[in-house]
């Protein structure tokens, strides 16, 4: 028997939908989903793009795979467990999930083709507020408060232009410097009085407005 190490293209672990899709979502995870096409793909996985047509019928499919492996991601909500607990829990790890997937967060609820863990997740809300006494109208304008909450409040906190209470500090200075002193003295104690403190996080913002949204919720059911 030969001893000759085994040539790298038979070593090669084999293209499968599932390795295509990793694949896909660390491109988009790295540089975002404008830099995820059938060419860089391709290059990732050292192959040519149309090895890939046998995986995936074209990039929105990649995309609505990618996206179906980011809802696999999220907790889903028991239906064994009281329906505050679960959507506490469901919207934190949501939040979560999307800090390090950043590029999802306008995609979640567009896909038109589905994947099983979106349906699943779908599934498995809707049935937790329904095992929890919620009625179907009641469910669905719980479900739509709470992903207009969690999806706005992720992409807001994308969209800061500000990391750090220092970064804080040198933005109200660039911004405010312009104005006379005094012309918007609510935003400046805003900014000195609050973001400014140690340990300020705007994330730590999330609980608190979600813990809102329930108390309202259970004072709505009744």
């Amino acid at each position: 028997m030969s001893t000759e190490a085994t040539p790298a293209a038979e070593r090669r672990v084999p293209l499968s939908r599932d390795r295509v899709l990793r694949a896909a979502l660390g491109i988009a995870d790295e540089g975002g989903l404008e830099t995820l096409t059938m060419r860089t793909l391709g290059q990732e996985l050292g192959v040519g793009p149309m090895a890939l047509y046998r995986h995936a019928r074209n990039k929105e499919d990649i995309v609505d795979g990618i996206v179906d492996l980011v809802f696999g991601k999220i907790e889903v909500p028991d239906p064994r467990v009281d329906w505050r607990t679960a959507m506490r829990e469901r919207a934190i790890s949501v939040r979560e999930v999307l800090s390090r997937h950043r590029w999802a967060v306008a995609l979640m609820e567009s896909r038109t083709n589905p994947g099983p863990a979106n349906l699943r997740h779908h599934d498995a809300v809707i049935g937790n507020l329904r095992a929890s006494g919620f009625d179907m109208a009641m469910a669905a304008h719980a479900y739509s408060l709470l992903d207009s909450y969690i999806y706005g409040f992720a992409q807001t906190q994308m969209n800061l232009p500000f990391e750090s209470t220092a970064d804080i500090a040198e933005m109200a200075q660039t911004m405010l410097e312009p104005f006379p002193v005094n012309t918007y003295p609510n935003l400046a104690a805003f900014i000195t009085e609050h973001a400014m403190k140690p340990g300020y996080d705007f994330a730590n913002e999330f609980e608190y407005g979600l813990d809102l949204i329930l108390d309202g919720l259970a004072q709505a059911r009744g």
